[in-house]
């Protein structure tokens, strides 16, 4: 599910997006806002169908060894550990994961020798070797080990990495919540099921939603009158010079700060710190800190 640092990644990259452009249409960037949180749906779906196209490869992989001129003893009696993996036989063939798939309209269905290379991959990584060597079986050891290929192997393959660039521009910054997304699904499947159900993107209740609209609202509704108090606060720097990204961070927090009253300001000057740690120059959490702190004990 989404938690409100991812949302407020995905605001951060919307006003950036905003700032940067001629136009500065409010609906334009509320339009990308959700089709941000829309490709998350469809990495998340797609992370999934990755694992459960792995057994699919892992057959055929089987089925060519047996059609060999010259089979050899491994090609007749082939190690089917992996293929008969109880969790991944129930991805494999999960009619909900596939009715979201169809729903999204996503798949790997154009991208087969992207599936081949990281399955090629997987075959000699440690912890798919070390799966298949072992003698233990059962549906908790499946799984562990399955979850240990995804994290370990899978979302670690360059290929991987490079085929989400190029397919979205959220995607980087949102595969270690939708990784994790998947991992929690994989821990609810159990032995007895057939299939299990997705995730929802969103908790049961509106908090999350209304805390991304309301902050998304007010970082554009306020920013003339945050961008004159970071001025203020920042009287011996020219503002121009403040980088774009640390002024639409600094605005954000003083959005956030007094639209959400709830929220200890401790917790949202960190929050902001942070992402500038990530997002800013190696100086600029320090001179967000420094802004910040002062605005909020004024």
């Amino acid at each position: 599910m989404l938690n409100r640092r991812q949302l407020r990644i995905k605001l951060l990259h919307v006003l950036y997006g905003f700032y940067q452009g001629e136009d500065r249409d409010p609906v334009v960037a509320s339009k990308a806002l959700e089709h941000s949180v829309h490709k998350m749906q469809e990495l998340y779906v797609l992370l999934l169908l990755l694992i459960g196209s792995m057994q699919s490869m892992a057959i055929d992989r089987i089925e060519s060894g047996r059609k060999k001129q010259l089979p050899t003893k491994e090609d007749l009696n082939p190690n089917t550990k992996f293929v008969t993996n109880r969790p991944l036989r129930i991805l494999a063939n999960s009619k909900n994961l596939q009715k979201a798939s169809t729903e999204l309209g996503v798949g790997w269905g154009d991208n087969q020798e992207l599936l081949r290379k990281v399955f090629r991959g997987l075959l000699d990584h440690e912890e798919y070797i070390e799966y298949m060597a072992s003698e233990e079986r059962g549906f908790r050891h499946d799984r562990e080990y399955l979850i240990r290929m995804f994290r370990k192997h899978m979302i670690q393959n360059e290929p991987f990495e490079d085929s989400l660039e190029e397919q979205s521009i959220f995607w980087n910054d949102d595969l270690d919540l939708c990784a994790s997304m998947v991992i929690k699904t994989l821990k609810t499947i159990r032995e007895e099921d057939d299939d299990f159900a997705l995730l929802p993107l969103w908790r049961g209740d509106d908090d999350d939603r209304q805390f991304m609209e309301t902050l998304f609202a007010n970082a554009l509704g306020q920013a003339e009158e945050n961008e004159a108090l970071i001025t203020e606060a920042a009287a011996n720097w020219d503002l121009e010079r403040i980088a774009l990204i640390d002024r639409i961070l600094m605005k954000m927090a003083l959005a956030e700060a007094r639209s959400f009253p709830s929220i200890p300001l401790k917790v949202t000057l960190n929050e902001y710190i942070e992402l500038s740690k990530y997002y800013s120059t190696p100086k600029s959490s320090g001179f967000i800190n420094g802004i910040l702190d002062q605005l909020f004990n004024a």
